[in-house]
């Protein structure tokens, strides 16, 4: 993996970003845990050396309040704010793989969250642009990630369902919220060739990938299931 991304922990050691957040400060004892959580994964099935080699090295507890800092590399999700989670780290894992990042791909997410998984994408090579409908998530995500200095990252504080027209075409589309249904607008941002990564179902989702093949058709992939919140329109402001 080129590491030609963000992380310097020499230079990150007295950063501090809010009374709630965890310090900024990354020790031996994080890294071991990181480094038990990648043994994990692999034993889960996570087998792209790029992916579990981002994994060991983003800090996890650098997005979660710090009272969750202990349990931060348990294959677990946590709660954040707004009544949001930040997904489990093999959840992460998965609908990574699955998009089949190549570096310089355009990639849209939908949740920006914590902003966790678009720093993984980041790390990976890719240009991602995130879209947050809570406004106090888009806000902590974006100023985390000015402290990180986490490259190619652009936050949006937006309607999800809007996707950005404007931007489009996507060369792959990550949607980190449960859908009803394909969301037919976003689809539509897909490049030719293009894939979407989205869970669809109510209380329990199937996670699909569906691949742009033309103007008009798409094919798609069912792959495991899995419980994320729900895909919601709108946007909410403090």
């Amino acid at each position: 993996m080129e590491k030609d991304y963000f992380y310097d922990p020499r230079k990150r050691t007295k950063i501090t970003s809010g009374s709630h957040r965890a310090a900024l400060t990354d020790g031996y004892r994080h890294k071991g845990m990181r480094r038990k959580l990648v043994q994990l994964l692999q034993k889960k099935g996570i087998e792209d050396k790029r992916i579990l080699e981002a994994i060991g090295t983003l800090p996890r507890h650098f997005f979660l309040d710090k009272a969750f800092e202990e349990w931060a590399y348990q294959d677990k999700p946590f709660p954040i704010a707004k009544a949001q989670t930040i997904s489990q780290p093999f959840t992460v894992a998965y609908q990574t793989a699955l998009l089949n990042i190549k570096k310089g791909d355009k990639i849209l997410e939908i949740g920006t969250g914590s902003g966790y998984q678009a720093s993984i994408l980041s790390m990976l090579g890719a240009n991602v642009y995130t879209i947050e409908r809570q406004e106090t998530l888009y806000l902590s995500a974006k100023k985390l990630n000015k402290e990180l200095n986490i490259p190619r990252i652009h936050f949006y504080y937006k309607d999800g369902f809007d996707g950005l027209q404007h931007i489009a075409p996507f060369d792959k589309i990550l949607v980190t919220a449960g859908a009803l249904e394909k969301p037919q607008n976003l689809l539509q941002q897909l490049a030719i060739g293009g894939q979407m990564v989205i869970p669809i179902g109510d209380d329990v989702q199937v996670m699909y990938r569906i691949t742009r093949i033309s103007e008009s058709q798409f094919s798609d992939e069912k792959f495991d299931n899995f419980r994320f919140v729900p895909f919601l329109e709108g946007i909410e402001k403090d």
